[in-house]
């Protein structure tokens, strides 16, 4: 299931992103090198309404999910060879967590800068209003739904293209003269 938690990130953008598809994006802009730069040469209501349909489109809420599966993560490996330091590893983990969900903010902005940089203001303030309307909210809504299906057929799928993809490879590499 390890393989399947990478795929719930991936899994909320792909639900998040298409109700945004609805909006004419114009050509992205070449990346810049760092996200603060990107922000150069867009409004402020701009940047606003990127920042809108990022907290609106229930993408921000994707972010959410970093730091329970980080510090999943960090209990899982340091307790496999000390597991005596289990429960406080545990308690430090939630004293750390305000401080690092807090920097929730730090990828907001570069998640805004990024909008802002793929679709036009108007087109912005378009896919907001989607969003604040009745069907938007019902779209954020159910993406946790979708998200834990799509996540349980991903992994599902991924299990058996990993097993199929290996018996092809055994067959081919046979018709070769070597034996796996």
């Amino acid at each position: 299931m390890n393989l399947t938690r990478s795929f719930v990130l991936s899994a909320c953008l792909l639900v998040a992103l298409p109700g945004l598809a609805f909006a004419q994006a114009k050509p992205a802009a070449p990346a810049a090198a760092a996200p603060a730069a990107e922000a150069e040469g867009y409004t402020p209501d701009h940047i606003a309404a990127a920042r809108q349909v990022v907290l609106t489109s229930g993408i921000a809420n994707t972010f959410n999910l970093f730091y329970p599966q980080l510090a999943d993560q960090a209990v899982n490996t340091l307790s496999r060879t000390r597991p005596e330091i289990r429960n406080d590893l545990i308690a430090v983990l939630k004293q750390l967590e305000p401080e690092f969900t807090d920097r929730k903010e730090e990828v907001i902005k570069a998640t805004a800068n990024a909008f802002a940089g793929a679709m036009s203001a108007k087109d912005l303030k378009e896919t907001a209003a989607f969003f604040a309307s009745d069907a938007g909210k019902a779209y954020v809504a159910m993406q946790p739904k979708v998200i834990n299906q799509m996540v349980v057929a991903i992994d599902a799928w991924n299990r058996q293209l990993s097993t199929d993809l290996m018996v092809r490879i055994r067959e081919e590499m046979k018709k070769k003269g070597i034996q796996l």
